[in-house]
């Protein structure tokens, strides 16, 4: 798990290979990943939008961005949490991500772009 502090938002990641819905052979490596949102600020805040960058070993890099998470634009009471999972395909078995949440607090609509930490996806037979 990796995460990253900003401005009293923490965001951690988890991932995690699904082999029953890749497919090697046809260089389609699946991955998700659970991200877990946890408020420490002062502040209630809305997440609005995502921006992700996306690293496949094989050279490719594509850009993600788009409003909320999961078809969700969370609001989070200080101390809460929100979690939610997602997936990302890649071309060969190994890969990163990293990105920002684009927040805004509720009480004065200051914006912040929150850091999400970069994060590997490796298929689990290339660690051995």
């Amino acid at each position: 798990m990796v995460t990253a502090v900003t401005e009293g938002i923490k965001v951690s990641v988890k991932t995690e290979y699904q082999s029953e819905y890749s497919s090697p052979l046809q260089a389609h490596y699946v991955f998700t990943y659970r991200i877990t949102i946890e408020n420490a600020s002062e502040n209630t805040i809305q997440l609005l939008r995502r921006h992700w960058l996306i690293y496949d070993s094989n050279g490719s890099v594509r850009e993600v961005e788009g409003e909320g998470v999961v078809g969700q634009q969370p609001v989070l009471e200080p101390g809460e949490v929100h979690e939610y999972v997602s997936g990302c395909n890649l071309r060969s078995s190994m890969g990163k991500m990293v990105g920002t949440y684009l927040i805004e607090r509720v009480m004065d609509g200051k914006r912040v772009r929150v850091a999400i930490p970069e994060f590997m996806m490796v298929v689990p037979y290339k660690l051995n």
